[in-house]
């Protein structure tokens, strides 16, 4: 299908190509797609406001008016790819909106006219048609613009009823084409022609010579001449001085040499200014042409050369040779020496480009996908008007011999060198590059970091991604003019700094090894606008906080941000966009780390100390400590089989100040009469040269029970606060029931100091003996505490 200026009929045309991945369904009132819906017959249901109808790549073999008949709004159809045998105009007679209809891709033989006013695309191409169904009603079609048809022989009689349309595009399809009387295409107005013979057949030359003096775009698809190229017909002079035709493609093309020299011959004396041939296969002669007929075909080349012409652009695509001899020196100088702008051989298997002999006229050179080596226009001087050369996709190696390759090249501006097997070692070979080079693209080669060291001064753009650089040299050479870098793809470990790059603007790192970007980038690198540098395996930590906080000052430089910004390590943030990666400012600080745990540490130290002195710990654990040592020095001191023998009833505990209750009072209640009790008491059982402390332990633990005598004077006594902690020791250790508390005196809880909290808990949960003021209630008392007290000793 040719290119449609007509923008309506172009949209058109999109919307079906994006429906091909659609579902049948019926979108909206307005758009209706059953394509690809295995229909056998227009569907019934169709919205009768509907504007656009796809029906394609159906098996509908029949149309009929009633199916079309409430859609008066119709301006769309689409019914390429049915099985439709035979159409009538008519049944379109009340869709008089009706603008785009394509009926390509059917199995119609024969056409019933009627005319629609309002058609502006029809396509009829790729049908059964034997001759072109090209009806008188047509002729009344004004607005038409694109017109497809197809057939097997053409007469110049066919388009006599068209002749006074004026076509934007014409679509023909010739398949299994028998005949063609010259000057058939003549008699269209159309500004491009779209040709499309079989694959497996010869194409009528008569054809592309009157499609030449048709249209000014002439596409030809499908060019194949088996016979010999003496059978090859010329033109005539009058008919080529008929020639209209200015953008030329010949596509897919299978032809002796010697016929091709000579179409490229009648092209270089033609009007023709744009010359594409895809897919070109040049054979050898049927037999083996003499040397005396070879020769003057050779010398054809001169005449090309020679000729003025209006050529100014040949691209020349998938070129493939099958021809057994061949001189290959000739082909590269007939291309050296075209008198043309711009040159395209793509994918030749082409080895060398000979400079040319005289100045040349290129500004555009594109060899890319070839085999072309170092070797390539060196010491060539003559290509001084080269702007643009791409060389992609080749076998150069040396990135020094590259630059001596442009360096006579004056104008040029533009060179890429992506896809080549390119090296840079560092050498003391230096590159010179040419003055005028403003944008290189060294993408997909084998460059290290010394390529820095082989850039073009006056450079403005390089693409270097894609290659094998872990960092940007710092003594590098200064690129004053370098605003666009490419790094993408590579091994980079962290941000290069611009102190080379004065004047960088946009800066392109993705894809790289960068765990954490330099924080201070966007500092040392001021006139940068744009930084590419997601797609790196991020290592979400502290320093990475320092860049996420770069992005929110740096005002939307960073491109990309925050979809190609993700967490890869640690595993579980994997994933994470950094936006949503957050630590606290402690967490990241060191010093303010530093100082927080200091502060705590001392608030600790200072909490401890005021709870040891509060609580009296230090005594504590003075006194776990004499009690442990006590206990060693007693177990090493008798032997292992004695035990401990209970000698007393009751140890007392009591204050100096309460001695005359304790002897007036105490003892002789409870050691006279029946059932005494043996009493043990400091004054008269401690063991002089023992501690008192050894002593202390030895009473409690050979007494059954320890009785302590409180008042206000007890938890004044040093002593008696030793007395209360060892048997209270004794009595979790042994888990005994050996406390007795006697209160003499009512003690006031404030007098107790904070270290006798081991008395308040015993207070509180014990039950102890109250010394009544009354002398009648002490009978009840000392029967109380006998009874407490009542043991059989051994």
């Amino acid at each position: 299908m040719g290119p449609l200026t007509n923008t309506y009929v172009f949209a058109c045309v999109s919307m079906f190509m994006i429906w091909n991945n659609i579902q049948p369904t019926v979108e909206n009132e307005f758009i209706a797609n059953y394509s690809s819906s295995l229909l056998t017959n227009v569907p019934e249901n169709i919205p009768v406001r509907t504007l656009v109808l796809d029906l394609s790549h159906n098996r509908i073999s029949g149309l009929s008016i009633s199916e079309f008949i409430s859609l008066s709004d119709l301006q769309v159809l689409n019914l390429s790819h049915n099985l439709i045998t035979e159409l009538n105009f008519s049944v379109f007679i009340f869709n008089q909106g009706l603008e785009y209809l394509d009926l390509s891709h059917n199995n119609i033989l024969q056409v019933y006219c009627q005319t629609l006013f309002c058609l502006r695309h029809l396509d009829l191409s790729f049908n059964k048609f034997t001759a072109l169904p090209v009806c008188q009603e047509f002729g009344n079609m004004f607005h038409l613009e694109y017109l497809g048809l197809s057939a097997t022989m053409m007469r110049r009689s066919d388009f006599r009823y068209i002749r006074g349309l004026q076509l934007d595009t014409v679509f023909l399809t010739l398949e299994d084409f028998s005949l063609y009387e010259p000057q058939s295409l003549t008699a269209l107005n159309t500004t491009s022609l779209h040709i499309v013979f079989a694959a497996n057949q010869n194409f009528s030359f008569s054809l592309l010579y009157d499609g030449m003096s048709t249209a000014e775009n002439l596409r030809i698809v499908n060019l194949k001449y088996t016979l010999s190229y003496k059978d090859f017909p010329s033109p005539s002079l009058t008919l080529l001085k008929k020639i209209k035709t200015t953008d030329l493609m010949l596509d897919t093309v299978d032809l002796q040499w010697t016929i091709i020299l000579q179409i490229f011959l009648l092209i270089w004396d033609s009007p023709v200014e744009h010359l594409t041939v895809r897919h070109l296969t040049f054979r050898g002669p049927l037999g083996k042409l003499p040397e005396y007929e070879f020769l003057p075909l050779l010398s054809s080349r001169e005449q090309i050369i020679s000729l003025g012409g209006s050529m100014k652009v040949l691209t020349l695509e998938h070129v493939r040779n099958k021809l057994y001899y061949f001189n290959q020196e000739l082909l590269y100088r007939e291309f050296s020496e075209m008198n043309i702008a711009s040159l395209t051989i793509y994918d030749a298997f082409m080895p060398h480009m000979l400079c040319p002999n005289r100045t040349s006229s290129f500004q555009y050179l594109n060899f890319s996908h070839n085999a072309l080596t170092d070797e390539l226009f060196q010491n060539c001087g003559t290509l001084t008007d080269l702007k643009l050369l791409i060389l992609q996709r080749n076998k150069f190696e040396s990135l020094p011999k590259v630059s001596f390759m442009t360096s006579r090249m004056k104008s040029l501006k533009y060179l890429d060198m992506s896809n080549n097997l390119l090296r840079h070692d560092g050498s003391d070979v230096q590159c010179q590059w040419s003055e005028s080079l403003t944008e290189l693209d060294l993408s997909s080669n084998q460059l290290m970091d010394s390529v820095f060291e082989c850039l073009p001064v006056n450079i403005q753009k390089v693409d270097l991604q894609n290659n094998q650089i872990t960092t940007v040299p710092k003594g590098m050479a200064e690129l004053k003019s370098l605003t666009e870098l490419n790094l993408a793809s590579n091994r980079l470990v962290d941000l290069p700094g611009c102190s080379g790059f004065m004047s960088l603007e946009l800066l392109n790192v993705e894809m790289n090894l960068i765990l954490t970007p330099s924080a201070d980038f966007f500092q040392s690198c001021a006139e940068v606008r744009e930084l590419q540098g997601g797609h790196n395996p991020f290592k979400c930590s502290c320093e990475l906080q320092a860049f996420v906080r770069l992005e929110r000052q740096s005002g939307g430089k960073l491109s990309g941000w925050p979809v190609a910004y993700t967490c890869e390590y640690p595993e579980d943030l994997r994933g994470t966009q950094l936006k949503d990666f957050h630590l606290t400012e402690l967490a990241c600080n060191t010093t303010l780390l530093l100082v927080t745990a200091l502060l705590l540490t001392l608030v600790l130290v200072a909490v401890v100390a005021f709870l040891c002195i509060c609580l009296d710990v230090p005594w504590y654990v003075r006194m776990t400590w004499q009690w442990t040592q006590t206990k060693r020095r007693a177990w090493h001191n008798q032997p292992e089989e004695q035990e401990t023998v209970l000698e007393f009833h009751a140890f007392i505990s009591y204050s100096e100040r309460d001695a005359l209750w304790v002897k007036n009072e105490l003892i002789p209640n409870l050691e006279k009469g029946e059932g005494c009790v043996q009493l043990c008491q400091h004054e008269r059982n401690f063991i002089p040269g023992k501690s008192i402390v050894e002593n202390i332990i030895n009473c409690i633990e050979k007494s059954y029970k320890s009785i302590f005598v409180l008042s206000p004077n007890f938890v004044q006594s040093e002593w008696c606060h030793y007395e209360l902690y060892f048997a209270h020791h004794k009595l979790f250790s042994e888990n005994s029931n050996s406390l007795i508390l006697i209160l003499l005196e009512p003690i006031p809880s404030y007098i107790i100091p904070a270290r006798y909290h081991k008395l308040k808990a015993l207070m509180a949960k014990r039950t102890y003996l109250e010394w009544p003021k009354e002398r009648s209630k002490h009978a009840l008392f000392w029967a109380n505490l006998r009874a407490a007290i009542s043991i059989n000793l051994p």
